[in-house]
């Protein structure tokens, strides 16, 4: 091709796919680096600003204790990692919380509690939770491992806009990951949520030890969903002490993990994709890569669940730098005046 235009490229309608081939899907993610950087760019501007980055906050409810055996989480009851478990937190508080993030830049709330399935008592209070957060005129996501279609039914009812439950890795490598549960558990969940009318965000970490075939597989295995996931968090480990992967997970190749962004924003077009847990691991250079392959969503704030976020103040200068504005331009996150 002697010559592109831009313009027409930009504004086309980009193809939503479920029928990804394993050879199609790697021969994207192993391109020449310009080229695939290219390509998700175009992609990413026919359906998003690419100047402007969707903001999320994220709580953790109820603290440790899990039953659950993921191997990199310092919640699990099965590793010692010192994290005392805590009972689930008063939507009060929880509540007051979201509208501190709401007023710093957020636009959507996301709440986690350590489960792996929230019992029928515990229902009440989340859906205060979810009721409250929307109230703030912010969207409201909660993540509390397996549903029920019931559950699933009350928190649709409730107003719930997204419900997170990532798959983690590739099929394949799933079991040297989590065996408290299996893979096809995950997208039952996935599944249920989709059913119940409820957004779905489900994505995975990097940086288990897997390869990079099991990268591209994660990512084929929700791309080839009957309906994409609406978010797409992609994590980067933080080795925590006292969990097992923290003693066998070598650091990603940040070159590896902006082909996976680009990977996700080539498969999913509509799709929200987040550069979620590990951004204090990550340059300005790094992220500015990650914007440029098609990310356009990241999480505000100090703190995620056990792990540290880059602060508010950071992520200001940031933006400015690249002249990214806040998507809905709410709080100081919309403003480059720093």
């Amino acid at each position: 091709m002697n010559s592109i235009d831009m313009p027409a490229l930009a504004d086309a309608t980009p193809t939503i796919r479920h029928d990804w081939t394993r050879e199609e899907a790697a021969a994207i993610y192993h391109a020449p680096f310009a080229d695939l950087m290219f390509r998700a760019q175009t992609i990413h501007r026919q359906s998003f600003n690419p100047n402007e980055v969707q903001c999320n906050q994220l709580l953790n409810v109820k603290t440790g204790g899990c039953a659950e055996d993921c191997g990199y989480c310092s919640q699990s009851a099965h590793h010692d990692t010192e994290l005392p478990a805590s009972k689930l937190m008063d939507p009060k508080k929880v509540i007051e919380s979201a509208k501190a993030a709401r007023d710093a830049g957020a636009t959507r709330y996301c709440m986690g509690a350590a489960w792996r399935e929230p019992k029928e008592r515990d229902m009440a209070p989340v859906i205060e939770m979810v009721k409250g957060v929307k109230a703030l005129g912010m969207e409201a996501c909660v993540t509390l491992g397996m549903l029920t279609d019931d559950q699933a039914k009350q928190l649709k009812d409730a107003g719930l806009d997204y419900y997170n439950h990532n798959i983690d890795t590739s099929e394949e490598f799933y079991p040297n990951v989590v065996t408290t549960r299996s893979f096809a558990d995950r997208i039952d969940t996935v599944n249920k949520v989709h059913d119940a009318g409820i957004k779905v965000c489900c994505g995975g970490i990097l940086g288990l030890g897997e390869k990079p075939t099991d990268r591209v597989e994660m990512l084929r295995t929700l791309a080839n969903l009957p309906q994409h996931p609406e978010s797409v968090p992609i994590n980067m480990l933080i080795p925590i002490e006292g969990t097992p992967i923290a003693e066998t997970a070598t650091p990603i190749d940040p070159f590896e993990f902006v082909r996976t962004i680009a990977l996700a924003r080539i498969m999913m077009p509509k799709s929200d994709v987040r550069i979620a847990a590990g951004r204090t691991a990550m340059s300005d250079e790094m992220q500015a890569l990650c914007f440029l392959a098609g990310a356009n969503s990241i999480f505000i704030g100090e703190q995620l669940l056990t792990t540290p976020n880059p602060g508010d103040s950071k992520d200001r200068q940031l933006f400015a730098r690249l002249g990214i504005t806040a998507r809905g331009e709410l709080g100081v996150h919309a403003h480059s005046d720093v």
